[in-house]
């Protein structure tokens, strides 16, 4: 019996060391693994741009504002005529709706309201439409952006390319900000 002890305390010594040495070499595999990726890491370029400072600063988003002005401009001055005939009748109704004749006063409030019902309906509209087209031309300015990045950033090599308002921290030599405004003008 005592030496079937002895035998079953050898085994569980015998199992802990297995234990441990595997426990060992999981640790130096994971540190091993850790630190090739540090070096990997550490080998990647990587830049930041601050895509926002770009767009901001090119001469093209003044020129399609201008553009964008000028297409809607007509439209804005029908909506502005039809708010000022609007305001003009309400005006009335509020100043004569006393002295007129019942059919006279409900002809102008239907007329007000019919009016209102238009100028509500075209201004949503307009409002849609401009909202559309500045979104098609802020998103063609910013495809010309990130073009400019990719181009500059394959040129010089560079791994990765963030956006400067999503890092913390950046050392200026790291900024490619100039860089691709030059580019993109």
């Amino acid at each position: 019996m005592a030496d079937y002890l002895l035998l079953f305390q050898m085994e569980e010594i015998s199992r802990g060391k297995e234990s441990m040495l595997k426990k060992w070499l999981c640790a130096v595999g994971l540190g091993v693994g850790i630190a090739a990726s540090v070096g990997v890491q550490a080998e990647n370029k990587i830049a930041a741009v601050n895509v926002s400072s770009i767009f901001q600063q090119l001469p093209a988003r003044v020129a399609v504002a201008k553009e964008l002005e000028n297409e809607f401009q007509t439209r804005a001055h029908e909506l502005q005529k039809i708010e000022q005939s609007l305001q003009t009748k309400m005006q009335r109704l509020q100043r004569d709706g006393v002295t007129l004749k019942v059919s006279e006063r409900r002809k102008l409030e239907k007329e007000v309201m019919t009016q209102r019902e238009q100028f509500s309906q075209k201004a949503q509209i307009f409002e849609q439409d401009n909202r559309r087209r500045q979104i098609e031309e802020r998103n063609k300015i910013l495809s010309r952006i990130q073009d400019a990045v990719k181009s500059f950033a394959t040129k010089e090599g560079y791994d990765l390319v963030l956006d400067a308002n999503a890092v913390a921290y950046l050392s200026s030599s790291k900024d490619i900000t100039a860089d691709v405004l030059k580019q993109v003008k």
